[in-house]
């Protein structure tokens, strides 16, 4: 696998190798590493993706599988070269990249278990004189681990610089090593889920009923995205008494069990419509063109993919004031942001819909998207 020298609009054509997930794993980085590489290629340069052979070993993935049932991006080059866990394979990874003479490696980086790896291939690639940056989508885990801090450090000393994509991930940096450069880009905006589709044809789609109103809660359950404090909120008499129903779509990392008996306990069974399974990127439009605003109850967040997939579908948002979500939903403008707890959540909802928000902040949605594009991407990674 070798680059060809070129040369396009008497501009030198960079080299470009973005280390992370991608085909055929499934997920949001998956996406982002596939979207970023596209957007290179876009501009002109040469892009390979080296992604994994073993992502996670099946004892310690959540959900039922790592992999995707769709087609390979037929415009990009993946190869699959690293284990996770197998550190012969991080050594001929590393040399395999070296070998290459990239200008740039771009490391996805999202959880400590993925620093041995990612920290030897950096170290390799590095020494061959190969300028290395991390897009950092969380630098410490929602739920941590007293290994989590050496392991994310020994990371961090790998690679030549960082891009944040919330002020939380900068702070965190710092607590690691603040000497490290880097630079503040926010996550840009998912915009390869399709186009937006009428209300009427998402919902028929859905089977849902088409006299209610929705709510949206989407992509994996994990206890920091705070179903249940949304759950308690829609059991709450300001939104009892409306025609108001909540879509919860994406597959349970934690035991579905007791969001299963809150929904009995509360008497949610009628209000609550569960698609409990991995959404196909074909499939996603339906769910946010159904709903009337996205739901991020998060306890923590860096930042979210969500609400990049929000801002593709001029979505409202309503999240809770943690970690980077305010960063990107600004309040009375794009979404309304409230405190993490399910009395606040319901007070806001119903100001929701007291208020008809929905045109007024959709608009805002609509007006914020530029700020949030591919290539303002690419120019933070290139300050670096």
């Amino acid at each position: 696998m070798q680059f060809e020298k070129k040369v396009v609009n008497l501009q030198i054509v960079m080299k470009v190798v973005i280390l992370g997930p991608a085909h055929p794993y499934r997920g949001g980085i998956a996406a982002f590493s596939e979207r970023l590489a596209a957007e290179y290629q876009a501009e002109g340069n040469d892009v390979k993706i080296v992604t994994f052979t073993l992502q996670y070993p099946s004892f310690l993935f959540p959900g039922k599988t790592q992999m995707s049932t769709t087609e390979p991006p037929a415009s990009l080059d993946i190869s699959r070269m690293l284990s996770s866990v197998n550190p012969i394979t991080w050594c001929r990874t590393g040399r395999a990249i070296a070998k290459m003479k990239p200008d740039l490696l771009v490391v996805q980086y999202w959880m400590p278990f993925m620093a041995p790896a990612m920290g030897v291939v950096a170290r390799i690639v590095r020494r061959s004189g190969t300028k290395v940056v991390s897009v950092v989508h969380n630098m410490l885990p929602h739920e941590r681990h007293f290994f989590d801090k050496p392991l994310a450090k020994y990371f961090v000393r790998s690679i030549d610089g960082v891009v944040a994509m919330s002020h939380l991930t900068v702070d965190e940096l710092h607590e690691l090593d603040n000497t490290k450069r880097h630079v503040l880009s926010p996550h840009p905006i998912y915009d390869h889920y399709g186009a937006i589709v009428p209300r009427d044809e998402a919902i028929t789609h859905l089977q849902l009923d088409p006299s209610s109103r929705y709510l949206l809660f989407f992509g994996f359950v994990r206890g920091y995205k705070g179903l249940d404090l949304l759950l308690q909120a829609m059991a709450d008499k300001r939104l009892t008494d409306r025609n108001l129903k909540l879509i919860v779509a994406g597959e349970f990392y934690d035991d579905p069990q007791p969001y299963l008996d809150q929904i009995q306990n509360l008497g949610l069974a009628d209000r609550v419509a569960l698609f409990n399974d991995y959404i196909a990127d074909n499939e996603v439009s339906n769910y946010f063109c159904a709903a009337d605003a996205v739901v991020l109850p998060y306890r923590s967040a860096t930042q979210s993919g969500i609400t990049q997939i929000a801002m593709h579908f001029a979505k409202p948002m309503i999240v809770t004031n943690v970690g980077g979500l305010p960063d990107i939903v600004k309040h009375e403008v794009t979404g309304l942001v409230t405190q993490p707890d399910a009395d606040s959540i319901a007070s806001t909802i119903a100001n929701y819909y007291d208020r008809d928000l929905q045109q007024t902040l959709a608009a805002g949605v609509a007006n914020e998207k530029d700020l949030y594009t591919w290539d303002k991407m690419v120019r933070a990674i290139e300050t670096l």
